[in-house]
């Protein structure tokens, strides 16, 4: 899902397509991918946690012509406890990570990773969505608040280079239950821009 939220995409002359993470043998260049375009590092042992539980949260952009992978979203889910809300929480989305390559930014697959991966969220049954992105990362900040997320709290020192992170969250208008798995989550939730 990509710019044009279909299956297929195009980045200038780029054509990609994006795909779920499979298997362990993605690793590697998922890794490398991250690793070279995010400033903070991660172990393995960090991708891991997440593409075992929730390999359905990682997509990945991959050109059509050479199979390179040029841009990646990882996300989690998980229950969230709410002060007087329910005993059990809600189900709270989160995104870890998003990279995309410099030479295939400002074309839509940034967002086009975002979307799916909420989609996803949504259809498993996530009732808020949240991520921290960098105080100075202008371009990310803006990105999320185009798809609907608000700031909700700055985060003092949150990485390691010591700048500050603002925590976004994006609120799942819950009215509408998604039970099918083949639901359409553009038209059940209109409000979230996708």
């Amino acid at each position: 899902m990509a710019a044009s939220d279909g299956p297929d995409g195009q980045t200038g002359d780029t054509a990609f397509h994006l795909i779920q993470y499979e298997s362990e043998r993605q690793l590697p260049e998922i890794m490398a991918l991250i690793d070279a375009e995010l400033s903070e590092p991660y172990s393995i042992f960090t991708y891991r946690y997440f593409l075992s539980q929730w390999p359905f949260l990682c997509h990945v952009a991959v050109d059509d012509a050479t199979g390179e992978y040029f841009g990646c979203i990882i996300g989690k889910m998980e229950r969230h406890p709410c002060k007087g809300i329910e005993v059990e929480g809600r189900m709270r989305g989160y995104i870890g990570m998003l990279t995309v390559t410099k030479q295939h930014r400002k074309k839509g697959v940034g967002s086009g990773l975002v979307k799916s991966v909420i989609r996803e969220m949504i259809r498993r049954g996530c009732q808020e969505i949240c991520l921290e992105a960098e105080v100075t990362n202008a371009g990310a900040l803006k990105l999320y608040e185009r798809l609907g997320f608000i700031r909700d709290k700055r985060l003092r020192r949150y990485y390691l280079n010591g700048s500050d992170a603002h925590r976004l969250k994006l609120l799942v208008d819950r009215q509408t239950h998604v039970d099918s798995p083949t639901a359409d989550a553009k038209a059940l939730f209109s409000n979230l821009y996708l």
